[in-house]
């Protein structure tokens, strides 16, 4: 795997006969890394130079957390392990009456550092190549900026989250200054509030690197029109540059599963789920940004029991901001994992979730509806038990149990202090998995599923259409 310590050593590499070279530079949270790692594959794939620009400790923790992935791909790019300061890592609170993450907050601002490294590195590459393409990650636009006054550069802004819900927060944000048509409007009228869903620090953060939005040639998404096309045309006319492009090349992360070469480097879940039947087990995971307390895991065991049905929960605390091994270790009710041995599997490391998703035995998915998350069970056809924690999970739940009707909430958002009871999630459980409207559920998803991958994939389908105009423009 190509792994450049810093700018300095990229030399190692000869782009001189490159007519461009393609700059990633993504947000230090996992869903943001691992999107925008699976579309540089996508990008070298098509013998594009590409160089996946971040701090080492973040490096190092998306590669080894990629999933799903051809490691031959991964290899293909040059990866720059860039320093930042040192920053304090508190552990998470699984108590905070905010769920968003504010232990990641120092994180966040230690990685603003890297504005002159990223700088440097972008003009020492646009020398060696006739067009230097940037992709950053829509929330650290700040990093970006020097970029703007390099003759030969293009600058391009990743949304890590699905048009759907970008709208209606821009909309919204900005005094709702134009009617909406009567279906968008009763969807805009179901939505939750913002109240909540972000930590103050946050949202001042998010202010800031938005003064920098302004020199983008375009917008790239995780997403296909089948999915977000009303959207996209809406934020089109949101837009206040008009000629900036929008393409919608998604889903990004791959469509078929690379099995390893090396059967024994396999998981083991995935040898568990081979014994099982068809759409039968539940896979449970709340993304690596959601701290449970105890008492609601206590909760969640007990109902899952309960419900009898098969599962693989992940069971892990929220990664701190310098993702340390060092974390508090999450209990279950004594003697859960022995009395649910032949029934489930709990997984206290990183999961291969996308193989997950998409083997046959999984039947459902219950998730804090993260965008990443929801375009893997999209694309994979999986129905959701939606529980949404912060940030734009909510107003992703909206989106997949209302508009696509591909899953059911768990946690609705208006109780977001509540505690879920065992006989909730039991109920929940056994509605997505062994009811008739489960069944119903499960049918669209996977229909949804299976026109998503005909998008992507097949000539002609337009998610491949827009990611082929995306690379004939930047390669023009």
């Amino acid at each position: 795997m190509a792994n450049h310590t810093s700018h300095q050593s990229y030399g190692s590499i000869n782009h001189k006969q490159a007519p461009v070279a393609v700059i990633v530079v993504p947000f230090p949270g996992q869903s943001h890394l691992n999107q925008l790692l699976q579309l540089c594959c996508l990008l070298s794939s098509h013998k594009i130079p590409v160089h996946y620009v971040c701090s080492n400790i973040h490096n190092r923790q998306v590669k080894l957390r990629a999933h799903g992935l051809n490691s031959s791909q991964i290899s293909l790019l040059t990866f720059h392990d860039l320093a930042i300061p040192p920053f304090i890592s508190p552990p998470p609170n699984p108590r905070a009456t905010t769920k968003f993450p504010t232990h990641l907050q120092p994180s966040f601002e230690a990685y603003l550092h890297l504005r002159h490294p990223v700088g440097a590195l972008v003009s020492e590459l646009s020398q060696s190549a006739e067009r230097i393409i940037i992709i950053h990650d829509s929330v650290i636009a700040s990093i970006i900026q020097d970029a703007a006054s390099i003759p030969n550069a293009e600058i391009y802004a990743f949304q890590s989250i699905s048009p759907f819900t970008l709208f209606y927060n821009i909309w919204e944000a900005r005094g709702k200054p134009f009617q909406l048509e009567a279906e968008v409007a009763e969807i805009q009228n179901k939505l939750p509030s913002l109240d909540g869903c972000f930590s103050s620090e946050f949202v001042n953060f998010v202010t800031y690197q938005y003064q920098f939005m302004n020199f983008q040639a375009g917008e790239l998404y995780n997403t296909c029109r089948l999915i977000d096309g009303t959207y996209i045309n809406l934020l089109a006319k949101l837009q206040t540059n008009v000629n900036r492009k929008q393409w919608a090349i998604g889903p990004l992360n791959p469509l078929k599963i690379h099995e390893q070469s090396n059967p024994t480097r396999r998981h083991k879940c995935l040898e568990w789920l081979d014994k099982q039947t068809p759409k039968s087990v539940l896979y449970i995971c709340f993304g690596s940004s959601t701290s449970m307390p105890d008492d609601q895991i206590n909760e969640l065991a007990i109902g899952l029991e309960q419900s009898k049905t098969k599962f693989i929960w992940v069971l892990r605390d929220a990664d701190k901001g310098d993702i340390s091994t060092e974390v508090r270790q999450l209990k279950l009710p004594e003697a859960f994992e022995a009395r649910t041995e032949r029934s489930g599997m709990v997984l206290r490391d990183w999961a291969p979730q996308l193989e997950i998703l998409g083997h046959p035995s999984t039947g459902g998915f219950m998730s804090h509806c993260g965008w990443n998350s929801c375009m893997e069970s999209i694309s994979m056809g999986v129905p959701i038990a939606a529980w949404p924690m912060h940030s734009d999970q909510p107003r992703n739940t909206v989106l997949v149990t209302q508009v696509l009707q591909i899953g059911l909430v768990v946690k609705d958002r208006q109780r977001m202090e509540d505690k879920v009871t065992s006989s909730d999630i039991k109920e929940a459980v056994r509605r997505l998995m062994a009811s008739k409207e489960g069944e119903t559920m499960r049918k669209r998803a996977e229909e949804l599923g299976e026109a998503v991958r005909e998008q992507s994939a097949a000539q002609g389908g337009v998610s491949r259409v827009e990611l082929e105009s995306f690379i004939a423009h930047i390669t023009r």
